[in-house]
């Protein structure tokens, strides 16, 4: 059983006005290689889900722009520490998937001035060290938030500050949705808006920062207090700062 939600109008944008659209934002950053692989999650669980709704809006928009997306559905994740050694299908998978991204997406509704329990639980599901590989390190983030009452960014701030923590690189730009029960139509669907147009900019971002990190995101990540503690020395014949210093002398 995949925990991976499909949407079956992934092309239909009628709230995006595609005159003004890239269909490649990253182009002109280089060759841009495969699609960038996006993992996006979303903290509710109520069937008429607004950080969902952005989450899917955000999914489409990453597709228009050249992305390869999946979205983890959350509905049976047990809470952190719950199933002995971890050892639950939902946190497998979405362990795996987060190894599988390149960038991510957090969206979470505001709840008492914070991210909700299943954001949470979904972001401590994955450790920083898993074995020797890092699931979260070195990836893009983009922040949202819904709100049901007037603009806060508690939320996007909180998801900042986790993302930091789990070593990823946050681009500038956030969403946050005031009064997410005015944005969305009965089928769910984001109406034209200046939170729309809001989404639409970080997603464009996002996919940006990911294809130009993608070269180098191992030497981005590469910590001096790992390789010592891996007991993995500097090769000094390929380093290239030591090679650049020798020539300095």
């Amino acid at each position: 059983m995949s925990r991976v939600r499909l949407l079956a109008d992934l092309d239909h944008l009628p709230a995006l006005d595609a005159r003004f659209a890239h269909q490649r934002p990253a182009q002109e950053l280089g060759a841009e290689g495969h699609k960038p692989r996006i993992l996006l999650l979303y903290g509710s669980l109520r069937p008429r889900s607004f950080s969902r709704f952005a989450t899917e809006e955000a999914a489409r928009l990453l597709n228009q722009f050249g992305a390869e997306t999946r979205i983890f559905d959350p509905g049976d994740l047990p809470m952190p520490d719950q199933v002995a050694g971890d050892k639950h299908p939902a946190v497998q998978e979405l362990r795996e998937l987060s190894m599988w991204s390149e960038g991510q997406v957090w969206c979470s509704p505001e709840r008492h001035g914070q991210i909700t329990g299943v954001m949470k639980a979904q972001i401590d599901h994955l450790p920083l060290n898993m074995g020797g590989i890092r699931p979260t390190q070195g990836r893009t983030l983009a922040v949202m938030q819904v709100s049901g009452g007037s603009q806060s960014f508690n939320a996007v701030n909180t998801l900042r500050l986790l993302g930091r923590w789990m070593r990823m690189f946050t681009i500038p730009n956030q969403s946050s949705v005031a009064k997410a029960y005015e944005e969305f139509d009965a089928e769910g669907r984001m109406r034209p808006s200046a939170y729309y147009d809001r989404i639409v900019d970080v997603m464009e971002e996002l996919v940006r920062f990911t294809v130009l990190l993608r070269p180098h995101a191992g030497l981005l990540v590469d910590r001096y207090s790992e390789r010592k503690e891996e007991g993995r020395p500097v090769d000094m014949a390929t380093d290239l700062s030591a090679i650049a210093t020798a020539h300095q002398r």
